[in-house]
């Protein structure tokens, strides 16, 4: 009897202990498991961030699909100041970002050789394309539709109403460019040197019935509008994205740590994946095409 008792007794100390083990290991009854492999955020003494990026960015929305996941993967809030990319990385070199997301690549290689910036990344790209009223007075959907040099030289030789960035932007520097491709120097009452972003540049065409040159996205998400895309798919327009860490040493507000969880999220396959996904629901397209490596 004695020794029925002592097994039933070790018997009952095994089972208390295995339930006491069970329960330090699993997973509460009201708590999900970890996600992403069990990821945790970065524990970061600063979470806010100061993006400098082209208003391309913006007026898309993709910041606005990207930055509440970025905040939820992360921690970190993000404050976007929204300008041509000559502007933002003006604002990189004097210290007042944390972190640019930009599309010039040249500028921006030229950033990082400055000693500026840290290092430059791909993110995406997408395309630049021509747009125009219905009655294309420059006839360059007939004329040149995939050559953005002549179609350039169509517009000069006519004078058809154009309105350019005129504010130092990725799009303003590429269209610089293309104007010297052609040999041309525009300049009159026709070319109009607007100042402004691109969204409110295209609504400015609009209203003028005036052609302009405008990133993809941008065209795309912009609402009651009377333009086509008249020229697409020339090579040389070819619009690349990157992401730049700003230089630390140019400000001790900088927030180095920050900006590098930033950039390591944007170019992590998660959000490579979101980047290419979106715009494909709404306009059957993605707005940008990730590249990062």
């Amino acid at each position: 009897m004695i020794l029925k008792k002592k097994a039933w007794l070790i018997v009952t100390i095994l089972v208390i202990t295995l339930l006491a083990f069970t329960g330090c290991t699993s997973t509460p009854e009201n708590e999900e498991p970890p996600q992403d492999g069990g990821t945790e955020k970065p524990q970061l003494e600063n979470t806010l961030i100061n993006l400098a990026t082209t208003t391309s960015t913006e007026n898309s929305g993709l910041l606005d699909y990207l930055l509440p996941v970025l905040k939820e993967d992360t921690g970190i809030e993000t404050k976007v100041i929204a300008v041509g990319t000559g502007k933002a990385l003006k604002m990189g070199e004097d210290g007042e970002a944390d972190v640019l997301m930009v599309h010039a690549k040249t500028s921006e290689e030229q950033f990082v050789a400055d000693g500026h910036g840290l290092e430059r990344f791909d993110v995406m790209y997408n395309d630049f394309v021509i747009i125009g009223p219905a009655d294309d007075p420059a006839g360059l959907a007939e004329k040149a539709p995939d050559d953005v040099v002549e179609a350039m030289k169509a517009i000069y030789d006519v004078q058809a109403p154009f309105v350019s960035r005129g504010d130092d932007s990725g799009t303003h520097k590429k269209e610089k460019a293309l104007w010297e491709a052609a040999g041309l120097t525009p300049e009159g009452d026709w070319y109009v040197s607007a100042g402004k972003g691109m969204g409110a540049v295209i609504q400015m065409a609009n209203e003028m019935q005036a052609y302009t040159m405008s990133d993809r996205a941008t065209y795309l998400a912009s609402e009651n509008i009377d333009l086509n895309v008249v020229v697409e798919g020339d090579e040389l327009l070819f619009n690349q994205y990157g992401v730049i860490a700003v230089n630390p040493e140019k400000n001790d507000l900088i927030n180095a740590e920050g900006a590098q969880v930033f950039i390591d999220w944007l170019l992590s396959e998660k959000a490579q994946n979101l980047i290419k996904e979106f715009g494909v629901e709404k306009y059957g397209q993605p707005l940008f095409t990730p590249n990062a490596k």
